[in-house]
């Protein structure tokens, strides 16, 4: 960790009512006792499989540099702990975080005018389903090699050896196939929240990657995103980055600075 930020560890109830864990980072400079004007907040949900505390530890000092905080929850899904996949009721809690890091944290205190969500693989696409579903709290967002088309997406597990296992998980948290619950897989799927994003005006930050080895399809699944909201005319400025990187890849090198001056966090 870096001596420019804290880490703090915090627990709150997930929908299901369930304690779950939470990192929080913030400038090494506040802490209890101290008088602190307020931090913008990054809500960082994780990557399929992802703990909390590994999703914080890739900001690294960004936060200290900038002035901002971070919060990485553990989340829950509808049966899956590390596989939520964006059940909505998971988005919701993403939506409370504010409010759970400034409970847990009662020194801490969030610009509720600067609150952005930044997300990579599981956590892009739940990032994307936060701005489609929260579009009025946050201030900017950036999905790095999300999916967007989950009910494509479970066909697409069985593509790959490294993914082919995942087709059990997701009938387990979705509870059934793409055929036997087809909205439970549109609900999750980014693409159809796109009309509420374009609506938004929330500056959105799209990474993807044609040489990406676990979301392979990203032709039919960042890219149309991206060329569908551009069809849509949206309100806020839309910035795609594409390139041939590994699914992942330089995220704590290149891709959160990236994200974060997108966002106007640090220069």
């Amino acid at each position: 960790m870096s001596d420019a930020v804290r880490n703090w560890s915090i627990r709150y109830l997930a929908h299901n009512r369930t304690p779950q864990p939470a990192t929080v980072v913030v400038p090494a400079e506040y802490g209890p006792n101290r008088r602190t004007p307020p931090l913008p907040l990054v809500i960082a949900p994780h990557g399929r499989g992802n703990s909390a505390a590994y999703t914080a530890s890739l900001w690294d000092g960004l936060p200290g540099r900038g002035g901002f905080a971070v919060i990485a929850p553990s989340g829950m899904g509808r049966r899956l702990p590390f596989y939520s996949w964006g059940y909505h009721r998971q988005i919701d809690d993403l939506a409370r975080m504010p409010s759970i890091a400034e409970g847990a944290l009662p020194w801490l205190r969030i610009n509720t005018n600067k609150i952005y969500c930044v997300g990579g693989s599981m956590g892009g696409q739940e990032t994307l389903l936060m701005l489609g579903q929260h579009p009025r709290m946050l201030a900017g967002a950036v999905a790095i090699d999300p999916v967007t088309n989950f009910y494509r997406r479970y066909y697409d597990f069985a593509l790959s050896p490294l993914t082919r296992g995942l087709q059990a998980v997701a009938r387990v948290e979705v509870g059934g196939t793409p055929k036997t619950n087809p909205t439970g897989y549109v609900l999750r799927s980014p693409t159809h929240w796109l009309p509420q994003v374009a609506k938004s005006g929330v500056p959105l930050q799209l990474w993807w990657s044609l040489a990406d080895l676990i979301v392979e399809d990203q032709i039919h699944q960042t890219a149309h995103y991206y060329e569908e909201l551009k069809r849509l005319k949206p309100r806020g400025r839309v910035q795609p980055v594409t390139g041939l990187w590994a699914h992942m890849s330089q995220l704590k090198e290149r891709k959160l600075p990236a994200a974060a001056q997108f966002l106007g966090l640090i220069p």
